[in-house]
């Protein structure tokens, strides 16, 4: 008889995940979510997995051996008190999978403020390309596996190991329960300013992630960060390995990779950005440690497909090329306008940009945003339910920028301003209200 377990807030990417290899690892799935809408809740369907809507308490009657907590639950939902009161057997996600499903597995997580997802998918893509079949649990859809979670009989796991917190009842970040023997601290910024109230307190967790890596593992950290040099010189059991950095791996103008000042190869792909170079020298370091030699990598980065919302064409009309962007942080902005300009040379950028994570809600990155959209010839911000006064904080860009609090009437200015030849790149953490599709069709008229 396999066993069963009730996810709740099983619609989030990483919920989803774990639900999809539970259900691959033999395990009876059901779970429940505020809203159950595609397309998560389609491909969990597809895979047998029962989906329920609400928090309503006739789910205890499902009997599961443990109840699966999200991070979307907190006290008061009516199904948790139960569970609580009743003294019922329930897990976070990332504690479950740790001590379940990757219990007997080489981990490799990548952790950082920005380029996560990218940075492990072409880890996985690496260690998949020469033969390891991982098994992977990222918060995207790498386009190289179709798929964003899977479980296999080999050694290798892939984790986005991300600093945000647990669950309701353990604050600790969730990256602390996966045990890496290969760790990648990519970049470390401010950022959940609704959880962190500082960049020390975000360093205190990191440090709290290198103490859980084994001594015959391996640390790939990013060498041009203080942040992380401060996280190391707290105490590290682990060699490390920089990249970025003449001791260590870095890469040429030429793209050219080099270790410890040795050539490795050249680095032949289609990624924008000094990003995306960062992000591969990290995968490349990881997998050289999981047995991969460095020609090796460079040939999987060389078929390597971009993480879907990743500077992602969306379509071209009249001339004018539409582009959806996670970007939603001042430094992945600069860095994904940057890499835009570097490829399109002098035609005209029109960023537009949604403020939408809770850090930029917040306000608390606002005196940053006019210097990350420099690169951008307008700039198109929606200013509706942020607390804090776009258009004031965006003065600086002066007449160049413009803010709309209305869905409509934004889309209206930006296809009144847009020319053939331009480059529309919107970014944002969110669906942004489909505005793709609706500039696209308004382009079109």
């Amino acid at each position: 008889m396999s066993k069963h377990i009730h996810i709740l807030g099983i619609c989030g990417t990483f919920m989803g995940g774990i639900a999809a290899i539970a259900k691959q690892s033999g395990y009876r799935v059901t779970g429940c979510d505020a809203n159950v809408y595609p397309p998560m809740s389609t491909q969990l369907e597809a895979q047998g997995i029962e989906l329920i809507e609400g928090w309503g308490t006739e789910q205890l009657e499902l009997k599961p051996d443990v109840f699966v907590i999200g991070n979307v639950v907190s006290r008061g939902n009516p199904l948790m008190e139960e569970i609580l009161n009743r003294n019922l057997p329930y897990a976070s996600g990332p504690q479950w999978l740790a001590d379940t499903l990757l219990r007997d597995k080489w981990v490799l997580g990548v952790a950082g403020t920005h380029g996560k997802t990218t940075t492990t998918s072409m880890l996985a893509w690496i260690l998949e390309h020469a033969g390891l079949n991982p098994g992977f649990l990222i918060g995207g859809v790498p386009q190289n596996f179709g798929i964003s979670a899977r479980i296999t009989d080999a050694p290798f796991f892939v984790i986005e190991a991300d600093e945000y917190d647990t669950a309701f009842f353990d604050k600790r970040s969730k990256f602390v329960h996966y045990h890496p023997r290969t760790a990648i601290l990519n970049n470390l910024e401010f950022d959940h300013a609704d959880i962190f109230p500082d960049l020390a307190a975000i360093e205190t967790q990191f440090h709290h992630l290198v103490r859980t890596v084994p001594g015959n593992g391996l640390v790939v950290c990013n060498g041009r960060e203080e942040s992380l040099q401060r996280v190391i010189q707290r105490g590290c059991w682990t060699p490390v390995e920089r990249f970025g950095s003449d001791d260590g791996w870095n890469i040429g103008a030429n793209d050219q990779i080099s270790l410890n000042g040795k050539m490795q190869g050249t680095l032949q792909w289609d990624l924008l950005g000094e990003h995306n170079r960062m992000n591969a020298l990290a995968a490349l370091a990881a997998a050289r440690h999981a047995g991969v030699p460095v020609a090796q990598g460079l040939a999987a980065l060389a078929e390597f497909k971009n993480v879907k919302r990743r500077m992602e064409v969306r379509g071209t009309v009249n001339g004018i090329t539409v582009y959806d962007d996670f970007a939603h942080h001042p430094t992945a902005i600069d860095t994904t306008v940057a890499g835009l300009r570097h490829k399109v040379g002098k035609a005209r950028i029109l960023a537009v940009l949604e403020p939408r994570s809770n850090t930029m809600k917040l306000g608390v990155m606002k005196d940053a945003l006019p210097g990350s959209l420099k690169d951008a010839d307008l700039v198109f911000c929606y200013g509706a339910n942020l607390g804090w006064d776009a258009a004031a904080s965006l003065a600086p860009l002066g007449d160049k920028a413009v803010v709309r609090d209305d869905l409509g009437q934004l889309i209206e200015t930006i296809a009144g301003a847009a020319k053939p030849g331009d480059q529309i790149l919107v970014m944002s953490n969110g669906g942004f209200g489909g505005i793709h599709e609706k500039l696209l069709q308004r382009l079109a008229q």
